[in-house]
């Protein structure tokens, strides 16, 4: 354990390094992160002009669900986004070869490969909406709040990773699987907003299926209501457990089937 928080160390400090010499991409790369989520609260407004309420859900519980569902979402993004390149690049090239080659775990080292420092735009939405909520008395601010809401997040990125995980994997056997990847993770946009608003097929594949669900709205509603911490927060933790013990099962089982590309 000690040696990989070492190497970790050492992913990031050289990630640092390459973000210095390279200021201008990084501060657009923040700056377009940043604009797309906000059109997404533009719209809220738009909307909550027209009506007074969503199903229920007042414009502040929205925003406060919205905001909520950026911060694992960034967490994911900004240090796993590199599980995409499995999906569209390392198995059907051959590039995975490096990730076997070296002493270390060859997840580990996929992760590490590349951080995405333009996630901090969606961080700092994220944040900066669920402040937004706590100053309109949308949610009440409480240590073990605060220590939930800490939970919850680490929780719902693993989530995420564990669904990109999962359907990057299946490029071991398909070679390329971004076009599924893109299909099932762009369902985590409707993660943005109460999942009660959606219909029953729907409901369902984010619950059951690729449970985005629990990783905004069902700890989101603990936070609004304070009730059920053990059917929202506790929900999700164990499902992030389950999902990444199957995803990473399927990672290492793709692990012993993949074929290294021809020139």
């Amino acid at each position: 354990m000690r040696r990989y928080i070492h190497l970790y160390r050492v992913f990031a400090t050289q990630f640092l390094k390459s973000l210095v010499q390279s200021k201008v991409d990084f501060v657009i790369g923040l700056l377009g992160f940043f604009l797309s989520q906000m059109f997404g609260i533009v719209f809220l407004a738009l909307v909550f002009k027209q009506i007074p309420s969503l199903n229920g859900w007042t414009f502040n519980q929205l925003v406060f669900i919205y905001g909520f569902a950026q911060i694992p979402r960034g967490i994911d993004h900004f240090l796993t986004d590199n599980i995409w390149m499995l999906a569209m690049r390392y198995v059907i090239r051959g590039e995975f070869d490096r990730f076997l080659l070296r002493p270390i775990n060859p997840f580990f080292q996929l992760i590490c490969d590349k951080f995405q420092a333009d996630a901090l735009g969606e961080l700092i939405v994220g944040f900066a909406l669920v402040v937004f909520s706590v100053a309109n008395h949308t949610v009440r601010v409480t240590p073990i709040n605060i220590i939930l809401l800490v939970v919850s997040a680490l929780a719902g990125a693993l989530i995420y990773t564990a669904v990109k995980l999962f359907f990057a994997s299946l490029a071991f056997w398909i070679k390329d699987s971004i076009a599924i990847l893109q299909l099932a993770y762009g369902t985590s946009d409707f993660a943005k907003y109460p999942i009660s608003i959606y219909s029953k097929p729907i409901r369902i594949i984010m619950t059951y299926l690729i449970p985005f669900a629990f990783v905004a709205f069902f700890p989101a509603s603990y936070f609004l209501t304070g009730k059920n911490v053990l059917t929202t927060i506790g929900a999700e933790v164990l499902i992030a457990g389950i999902v990444w013990i199957i995803a990473y099962a399927v990672f290492r089982k793709g692990l012993t089937v993949y074929e290294s590309a021809g020139n």
